[in-house]
């Protein structure tokens, strides 16, 4: 997951270079809010795992 979003914000920033900003501000965006989501996932097992002691 981790990966899309660092390829995501590649081609968004390929994107916003050569002119393209409604596709950069896109990509950008669906980059932002699934690493949130890798962030939240990553707490939650994060969590879990200190709770079954690893």
């Amino acid at each position: 997951m981790l990966s899309f979003v660092i390829t995501a914000l590649v081609i968004a920033l390929i994107a916003a270079i050569l002119g393209f900003t409604g596709i950069a501000k896109g990509l950008a965006a669906i980059a932002k809010f699934v690493f949130y989501i890798f962030i939240v996932i990553f707490l939650i097992t994060l969590i879990i795992g200190l709770v079954n002691g690893f």
